[in-house]
């Protein structure tokens, strides 16, 4: 009897649990809590904080190969999959409108990128601090942060640093839910009010046919420079397709709706599975959440500093302040430029004016993600 009490207890999680796993739970609460009461990127992080918490209870071994979080890690992040389809419903539910209305536009979203390369050097850099170890395949998947595209992240990660996914996937969503508290001082420090005040002139119609053209030029385009951006490139492109053609209503709103919330649901608890407390809980992951601010803060930069390059050249037809659009959280970073123009000008509406550069930004990740690839792997 005495035994079997025993083998009891020692089966029970209040013998199991070590200090690292509720403090990991903890954490996944916190997320869970800043999704729910403030608002910040729910449809992920509420997924991604219950996985945590999920992964960190022990003997259940549901992070486990063996287990729920451990199967659907192995097929939907481990072989590309989910980023993938996300990347599929991103294309769906993507105007590129703004952005071919004014092509120019796209430099910014380009410049945006900076951060991503900035943070590879950063990275290596970080080798310098007792502790820290990040080889170049490490240092190019955590770079990735700096585009502000969580599934690219997530994609990239799983690919080249897979231990290190749960907290590059956590600093990229994080990050992404705080963009209307990290964009604004950056904008405001790097640009004066007469260029927060700039107006900017209506957008031209673009047609149906070069709608339809584009996504089939942009995959023609990345199969001939960097096939190795056409995992991501080619779903962005095969879902805009679905959503311009005007044929196939049923696939484009599928791909829009029930297929991406299906596999959000299974992201964000695959990306959960991996923080474990053994892994999660180290200097190489403090190391990471800050790099992927200062990427972040940096890609907001770069993108306002070429914003202003613009405004110049332009004769002041460009309001800088869409230049910090060109980070990849889409739409977000879009209502951020044209709240802060708002608020310069009650009469100076950005929002389409900013979605040039927003959806170019989502292309520049991609690219940027295929160069990262082609030099590392």
């Amino acid at each position: 009897m005495e035994q079997g009490l025993l083998q009891l207890w020692a089966s029970t999680g209040l013998y199991n649990f070590s200090v690292g796993q509720i403090v990991m739970i903890a954490v996944g609460g916190g997320l869970i809590y800043l999704a729910i009461s403030r608002g910040f990127e729910p449809l992920l992080l509420i997924p991604i904080g219950f996985g945590g918490i999920l992964a960190n209870i022990p003997v259940a071994g549901i992070a486990g190969p063996d287990g729920l979080l451990g199967i659907l890690y192995s097929a939907g992040i481990e072989s590309g999959l989910f980023p993938l389809l996300i990347f599929m419903g991103v294309g769906a539910m993507t105007d590129f409108g703004p952005m071919l209305s004014r092509p120019s536009l796209i430099i910014l979203g380009a410049a945006a990128q900076f951060g991503i390369f900035f943070t590879l050097f950063g990275a290596i850099a970080m080798n310098l601090i007792p502790g820290i170890e990040f080889s170049m395949v490490d240092a190019a998947a955590i770079a990735i942060i700096g585009g502000a595209d969580g599934p690219t992240a997530i994609y990239v990660g799983s690919r080249l640093a897979p231990e290190l996914l749960g907290a590059i996937a956590v600093a990229a969503y994080s990050y992404m839910a705080l963009v209307p508290i990290i964009q604004p001082p950056i904008m405001k420090l790097l640009t004066t009010e007469k260029e927060r005040q700039t107006k900017m002139t209506q957008l031209r119609h673009v047609g149906k046919l070069e709608k339809i053209l584009f996504p089939l030029l942009l995959l023609m385009t990345t199969i001939l420079l960097l096939p190795s951006a056409t995992p991501l490139v080619g779903m962005l492109c095969f879902g805009n397709l679905l959503r311009e053609s005007g044929v196939v209503e049923r696939l484009s709103s599928t791909a829009q709706n029930e297929l991406i919330n299906i596999v959000t649901i299974f992201l964000g608890l695959s990306v959960g599975s991996k923080l474990e407390a053994d892994k999660f809980l180290s200097a190489e992951t403090l190391g990471i959440l800050a790099l992927g601010m200062v990427a972040f803060a940096i890609g907001t930069a770069a993108g306002v500093i070429m914003g202003k390059i613009m405004y110049r050249l332009t004769g002041g037809a460009v309001n800088p302040l869409i230049g910090s659009a060109g980070v990849s959280a889409v739409p977000m970073a879009a209502r951020v430029s044209n709240k802060v123009g708002l608020q310069a000008n009650p009469q100076n509406f950005l929002l389409m004016h900013a979605m040039g550069p927003n959806v170019a930004g989502v292309i520049g990740s991609a690219v940027a993600a295929g160069v990262l690839l082609a030099i590392v792997q």
